[in-house]
């Protein structure tokens, strides 16, 4: 391994933009949050050293055995996140296996953009993400800041800019012309031309940045020259061992893209897992979860994340069968969508792969949403996938061993019903049983508005609720009309505000409604927009029935009968509907599962 000459920044970025330098299939992809952009380039303002840099200068034979990605310029976290392909003539190319992050970072900074979801935008909407630059504040240094940050660099949208151009103590500098610039003077002539030619700070600070990524050679690469792959792949491994985890996934991923032949692994699971979460209300599922179900759906016996699992024979398998695999995961997906849920309301991303396993083996297809022949299944699967989300642990610890042990019964029971009563037993025995108890009562009653495992409850609770349609979790005595000031005005003391506020959000005060019903009914005194909802004495009973309530609260003063009657009623519906398949069977100490490397690989960087 020799140590290269030194390079510019911008001479390596000159690389990147020729493909000179390239990323290797075990490089996973870019990770990078904002703050950490920002932290490097005022490491680089600063002149302090970013890290050195290795690489493996790759042999035209040895280039034609294996993928490679070029850099990301212009990132975005909805439909820009993987890098692009690149299809090398036989050439010797130098591949980053050390420092991708940091290069991917210099290239957005200085000749791209960067897209980052904004907080409470919707996952499935493009205008949620909207494109940002990398600016510098020239008029003076960043606010004191728990970041140690000397320098004001900032990811904005144009917006941003447009926004602050009128407060004197910023002007944002678009860092791209930095990189763009021939010299120092151009830069010169744009700050003159903004009317800052004379202001000290603007003129130094780029002129230095000019120079740090001009003329500081500053960026040293170590080079490994050697051709065997195994080598390699142990450096890298080594090698990266810090910062930004690197999932054990990436690594095995990478092994499984060198290795198929029918199609690009990193593009194949990546497609899938992208068209997976867009279904319905959106999902946020991961490459573990989706190779993970790929293992299982293979019919691989051992679906640990292990490099020894990733062997040639096992991935022929998943190559050759993953078209299948992703039409199962897709319906399953689907269904999870038709049950309701979505990235906000699935609290367990891994039960998916049992629900595509079923389907897998059945051979079912889309039909399978909708036809009536199989609504009774579908209702099973419905009641065991929600049962299992509302129970805490069933989809935590142990979970390689659960899921081999529920293909077993699937491969035995579940060749014409969904084996809800098998499922059951067997989860028991791994002490994951759905059996309800005094201790699952309370838990479910302490649950909360917003909480992921709320609309889970409320749709097994009530299953008149076709979950197809959009449906709103909903306060059944509106939050508005239990506002402290409000209250306040009604005579409540102190304590008995703090009571009601703590009560509010509770399970005993939510119901399921359709979405423009619960738009319709606002902010409405729950009895007052009953009696128009449901204009009949019928209509009137049936809703109430339907959602076990006994009566519905006038004002704030009743408002606390109404809660503890309805948690009372909630309590005997949680015992009949949450009841097990298989009755109250007491759990059994789970069995120890296998270790399956994750923990000793968490720490993998890029």
């Amino acid at each position: 391994m020799g140590h290269l000459p030194p390079k510019t920044i911008a001479e390596t970025l000159r690389g990147i933009q020729a493909n000179e330098l390239v990323l290797p299939a075990i490089q996973r992809e870019y990770v990078w949050k904002p703050s950490q952009v920002v932290r490097l380039f005022d490491s680089i303002l600063r002149g302090y050293p970013i890290g050195s840099f290795l690489a493996w200068r790759i042999d035209p034979e040895t280039v034609e055995r294996f993928k490679f990605y070029g850099f990301l310029k212009d990132y975005s976290q909805f439909d820009k996140r993987h890098n692009p392909d690149l299809d090398l003539i036989s050439r010797q190319v130098i591949a980053v296996l050390d420092g991708q992050q940091r290069l991917t970072s210099l290239n957005i900074g200085l000749r791209g953009s960067y897209a980052v979801r904004e907080k409470y935008a919707r996952y499935n909407s493009a205008r949620g993400y909207p494109t940002r630059r990398l600016y510098l504040n020239v008029l003076s240094e960043a606010a004191p800041n728990d970041a140690g940050l000397r320098y004001d660099f900032r990811l904005l949208t144009d917006e941003q800019v447009r926004d602050s151009a009128e407060d004197r103590a910023y002007h944002w500098f678009p860092v791209t012309k930095v990189f763009e610039a021939p010299s120092a003077i151009q830069l010169m002539r744009d700050l003159a031309q903004a009317e800052l030619g004379n202001n000290d700070f603007a003129i130094d600070v780029l002129g230095q940045l000019h120079h740090e990524v001009h003329s500081n050679q500053s960026l040293h690469m170590y080079e490994e020259s050697d051709q065997d792959v195994e080598r390699v792949l142990d450096i890298f491994i080594r090698v990266n061992s810090g910062g930004t985890v690197l999932s054990y996934s990436d690594l095995l991923l990478s092994i499984a893209t060198a290795q198929w032949k029918e199609r690009d692994a990193r593009d194949a699971i990546h497609g899938l897992v992208d068209a997976l979460n867009q279904t319905g209300a959106g999902f946020s599922f991961s490459q573990d979860v989706v190779l993970k179900a790929g293992l299982m759906l293979a019919g691989i016996n051992d679906i640990a994340f292990k490099v020894k699992n990733f062997n040639s024979e096992n991935m022929a398998t998943l190559d050759r069968e993953w078209d299948s695999i992703g039409d199962s995961l897709k319906l399953a997906v689907a269904l999870l969508s038709d049950f309701g849920l979505s990235d906000a309301t699935l609290s367990a991303k891994s039960v998916i792969i049992p629900v595509a396993y079923y389907l897998h083996s059945r051979g079912v297809d889309d039909s399978y949403r909708t036809a009536v022949v199989h609504a009774p299944d579908r209702a099973l699967l419905r009641s065991w996938v929600l049962r299992s989300l509302i129970v805490r642990g069933v989809w935590g610890s142990g979970l390689d061993t659960l899921l081999r042990d529920l293909r077993t019964v699937i491969d035995t029971h579940g060749g014409t019903a969904f084996p809800m009563v098998e499922l059951e037993r067997t989860m028991a025995l791994r002490g994951k049983s759905l059996a309800v108890t005094d201790e699952l009562i309370d838990d479910v009653l302490e649950l909360s508005y917003g909480g992921a495992r709320t609309f889970a409850v409320l749709a097994m609770l009530f299953d008149h609720v076709d979950t197809r349609n959009q449906f709103h979790v909903d306060h059944v005595f509106p939050q508005a009309l239990l506002d402290p000031k409000r209250l306040r005005t009604q005579g409540f003391t102190r304590d008995d505000i703090d009571e009601l506020a703590r009560l509010r959000d509770r399970l005993a005060n939510l119901q399921l409604l359709p979405g423009p019903e619960n738009i319709d009914k606002s902010a409405t005194a729950p009895h007052e927009w009953a009696a128009k909802a449901y204009a009949t004495s019928d209509a009137m009973r049936s809703y109430l029935t339907l959602n076990e309530l006994t009566a519905l609260p006038r004002d704030a003063h009743e408002f606390a009968d109404f809660f503890e009657a309805r948690r009372a009623a909630l309590a005997d519906r949680i015992r009949r509907k949450l009841s097990s398949a298989i009755g109250e069977t007491q759990p059994i100490k789970a069995e120890e599962d296998e270790y399956d490397g994750t923990e000793l690989d968490a720490a993998l960087e890029d």
